[in-house]
């Protein structure tokens, strides 16, 4: 019987310390960054193929991401950090993720010895399932075909899952995600990940100015490469044990200092400390661009405005997929 579903999620790290229980598996191969709607294409593909048998499901993945490694001055920003991606495979219903680091010399590997000593040899896998568009191996030589054709002479299945596109026919992926919070469009970044995009930090000491405008915040800090526009959100936040209402401003507060970019979230009737606390905050619609006020009354009328806009979009929520009401229901 297959493990999943259960509450068992089994995670390697390496080859090493790959799970007995995994072995003989159906395993979903990519990089899996977001885990968006075209990756759950194939991890639904993998589970369908799971779903009754004694096989068990688990992703393979890679860390970090292979364009950071090959381009590290110009590093890819993660939508799914690692704790977070293997977050959204746990409530996908994997039954576990191999997590493999990727290294220059773990590229050059041949792609014929990838699937002997890796696939066959180490995880004697049942059956591999991939995106149409995943290479492995020395120069990309492991081409989809050519995964097929390995399969086919070892003794292993092999799926490929096609393009996953979006209603409007465009495929979906992690870079067009990307560009969609670059540009504040939430409403359609949370559309291709068929959940509401989140993120985890730890609530910092600020200038506790927010708390003199009738607005205390939590001040957190995104990764200095997030591309997300610099404005005004609504958020539900887990703060305390408990999912919270927001609003959030992320910016260099152009009216007072122009300093360095802050995530600043004011919860609705909230009052208790929260230094030091990890928060995940889930982004549910962009309100606004940032820009400079003459003054704090100018600020505080526009903060009241944005509060209102928030509380409205917040009232109107409602879980995106089953995956995003899961994610919630999960995250703690």
């Amino acid at each position: 019987m297959s493990l999943t579903g259960s509450s068992r999620f089994l995670v390697a790290e390496s080859l090493d310390g790959f799970p007995a229980e995994l072995k003989g598996g159906i395993v979903a191969i990519g990089n899996f960054d977001g885990v968006h709607r075209g990756h759950r294409a194939v991890l639904d593909a993998a589970m369908g193929l799971g779903h009754g048998t004694h096989h068990p499901v688990y992703a393979m993945s890679f860390e970090p991401h292979p364009r950071t490694v090959f381009n590290p001055e110009r590093p890819v920003f993660r939508l799914t950090p690692p704790k977070q991606k293997l977050d959204m495979l746990r409530v996908c219903g994997l039954d576990g993720a191999l997590v493999l680091p990727f290294t220059r010399e773990f590229a050059g590997v041949e792609a014929d010895a990838f699937v002997q000593d890796i696939l066959i040899d180490t995880l004697a896998i049942s059956h591999a399932v991939t995106g149409y568009d995943f290479h492995f191996g020395r120069a990309r030589q492991g081409t989809p075909d050519y995964l097929r054709t390995a399969g086919a002479a070892h003794g292993f299945g092999v799926t490929i899952v096609q393009r996953e596109e979006d209603e409007g026919a465009d495929v979906i992926s992690s870079s067009r995600i990307r560009d969609c919070l670059g540009v504040g469009d939430v409403a359609q970044a949370n559309g291709l990940l068929g959940y509401r995009w989140f993120f985890e930090a730890e609530v910092r000491h600020g200038d506790k100015r927010g708390r003199d405008l009738g607005y205390p915040t939590a001040n957190l800090a995104l990764a200095g490469d997030c591309p997300l526009r610099h404005g005004i959100y609504a958020v539900r936040v887990k703060a305390g044990g408990q999912w919270r209402d927001g609003v959030a401003s992320y910016g260099r507060r152009p009216t007072f200092d122009n300093g360095s970019a802050v995530f600043e979230v004011h919860l609705f009737d909230f009052t208790g400390d929260l230094y030091g606390a990890e928060l995940r905050v889930h982004l549910v619609s962009y309100l606004r661009g940032e820009k400079k006020f003459d003054g704090a009354e100018a600020l505080i009328a526009q903060m009241d405005l944005d509060a209102a806009e928030a509380r409205a979009a917040l009232a109107a929520l409602r879980p995106l997929s089953e995956i995003d009401m899961k994610l919630m229901e999960f995250a703690g």
